[in-house]
């Protein structure tokens, strides 16, 4: 079971480095959005609650 839990765990760092890497290179190449657009938020705040919350679930 704690094997498990830390796969989960690094495959979930895993994915958010992954993640932000790409949104990081991306965002180099386009324009940056407005301040009404929630777009450039929205993302990292999406991946940062599930981190959250497989961190609770785990530990």
């Amino acid at each position: 079971m704690e094997a498990m839990k830390m796969r989960l765990l690094v495959a979930v760092v895993v994915v958010v480095m992954a993640a932000s890497a790409v949104t990081s290179v991306t965002a180099a190449d386009a324009p940056a959005p407005s301040p009404a657009s929630d777009a450039a938020v929205f993302v990292p705040t999406a991946l940062a609650s599930l981190a959250a919350l497989a961190f609770g679930l785990l530990f």
